[in-house]
């Protein structure tokens, strides 16, 4: 890379948060700017990237011209654990410790840029959770853009923290104000989200701490991300038009740029399509029993990689869906149960032989494509709710924490492509959400709503479509000038 492609090339530093459903939108996005035209620094925190080439391989990563990976420490002790850090313990730690490494990052890549190593640093993509970032920006005098990987409504909701705290609605005066029906308070000054209850909100407003590390971050990151350049979202116009209304209020300059992994689609170089962002091995296995199966049969189950759930829920989940009689993938993770390796009783596994396949992690995207794949039993959070959009396959949700319980709030009640299942899980209600999923008029109902949004997305991706066109007004209008 020497001076001369230097001097041709924009140049995007972007780094997201360190966990896989931040880690795969920002590494889809970082492939398309290089596809249009840049240099890459992509920039993990170094217990991310050891876990990345543990599961790609040690040269995984290497080799791709303009496109580079980098790292900083998260400030935690060192650790070769392959599973995901603590949530709230990897927020406080790097938003104290992550501005100094990677102010350090940027002036060496200034210094690498004056011996035409690299090009120089025209832009910063950072996560909407690692918003240290906008002071060394604004130091160094470099544009920043603030990549939010949750869903538009999810945005909203946390935009909305600091007043529901003004008002007294968080943190929480009592333990039993969450059995209690206190969640179901409807909240009317949402303007963007029809009377919206206390349960939809995102997750982390259920605190008795007024200093709570989730809830005060977010307050935190959300009003940083207002000093960037620009806000990006990975959604589509008319699928959160009224959210995107009432966003712009707030950050007033914002791209949907959505759903990513279809114009990550239009990519034709085969080795950047092969750089993979996935922390855990993928089972070679789950493509050809797809294949091997009836179209619209199979129903597929992933709780994403972070949920964990107990061994009972777990054993309500299995036997639920051996129950349905249903052909099903479950992607079970090694974490998946809180403090233990998640375990199936025998019987579970001989009574599912032949219709039920048990896989570690796949490649998502390509599963919710897969014609046999007829639903989906998700824990709603976003990457997994618009991929499932894009293959037009209605869901089961069953939220977790985070945004994902607004997720499923839409999913469920605006774009009529979801059930939710109650948090306290039962096999009987399982075994008669799939078979309503599969079988019932709901569930035919859902499908070709499903299917309707797939036909919106695809048209937003396509030349003159809202995500299509946005995605070249960022790179002129923000980022950078391509010729």
């Amino acid at each position: 890379m020497g001076s001369e492609a230097g001097e041709e090339k924009p140049h995007a530093v972007c780094i997201p948060y360190p966990a896989q459903g931040h880690i795969n939108p920002m590494l889809t996005l970082a492939k398309l700017l290089h596809h249009k035209g840049f240099h890459i620094t992509f920039v993990n925190t170094e217990y991310t990237h050891k876990r990345l080439l543990r599961s790609r391989g040690p040269h995984s990563l290497d080799g791709l011209p303009h496109f580079r990976f980098d790292t900083i420490p998260d400030g935690l002790p060192p650790s070769d654990a392959d599973s995901t850090q603590d949530i709230p313990t990897v927020c406080a730690s790097i938003s104290v410790h992550g501005l100094s490494p990677f102010r350090s990052l940027l002036l060496k890549l200034q210094e690498q840029s004056k011996d035409g190593v690299v090009p120089p640093v025209t832009c910063i993509v950072s996560d909407g959770v690692m918003t240290f970032t906008v002071d060394a920006a604004e130091e160094l005098k470099i544009p920043e853009v603030v990549f939010w990987t949750p869903s538009a409504c999810g945005l909203l909701g946390f935009t909305k923290y600091r007043r529901l705290v003004e008002d007294g609605f968080t943190p929480i005066k009592d333990p039993t104000y969450l059995s209690s029906g206190y969640l179901e308070t409807k909240v009317s000054w949402t303007s963007g989200m029809k009377s919206i209850r206390l349960r939809d909100f995102p997750t982390f407003i259920r605190t008795l701490d007024h200093q709570d590390i989730m809830l005060n971050f977010l307050i935190q990151e959300t009003e940083r991300s207002s000093r960037a350049s620009a806000i990006i979202l990975n959604t589509f116009d008319s699928l959160e038009h009224d959210v995107l209304e009432s966003l712009s209020s707030v950050f007033p300059r914002i791209y949907t740029i959505g759903p990513l992994q279809l114009l990550a689609d239009q990519i034709q170089d085969e080795a950047l399509r092969l750089v993979g962002g996935n922390l855990l091995r993928e089972d070679t296995r789950c493509m050809p029993w797809l294949d091997s199966k009836e179209p619209g049969s199979v129903v597929y189950v992933n709780y994403g990689s972070i949920t964990v759930m107990t061994e009972g829920q777990l054993t309500e989940f299995a036997w639920g869906l051996a129950n349905s009689q249903k052909p099903f993938l479950w992607i079970i993770r090694p974490d998946l149960v809180a403090g233990e390796a998640a375990a199936l009783p025998p019987e579970f596994v001989e009574e599912i032989a032949g219709r039920g396949m048990l896989a570690s992690w796949c490649l998502q995207e390509e599963v919710l494509k897969h014609k046999a794949v007829g639903g989906f039993l998700t824990h709603s959070g976003w990457n997994s709710t618009i991929e499932s959009l894009c293959g037009g396959v209605p869901m089961i949700c069953w939220p977790f924490f985070a945004e994902q319980q607004t997720n499923c709030l839409y999913s469920c009640t605006e774009w009529g492509i979801g059930m939710e299942i109650n948090n306290d899980v039962k096999r009987d209600e399982v075994e008669g959400l799939v078979r309503e999923l599969m079988d019932g008029e709901k569930g035919k109902e859902m499908r070709k709503k499903a299917m309707e949004w797939k036909t919106k997305a695809e048209e937003a991706m396509m030349p003159g479509g809202s995500s299509y066109s946005n995605v070249d007004k960022l790179i002129s209008e923000v980022l950078a000038s391509i010729d």
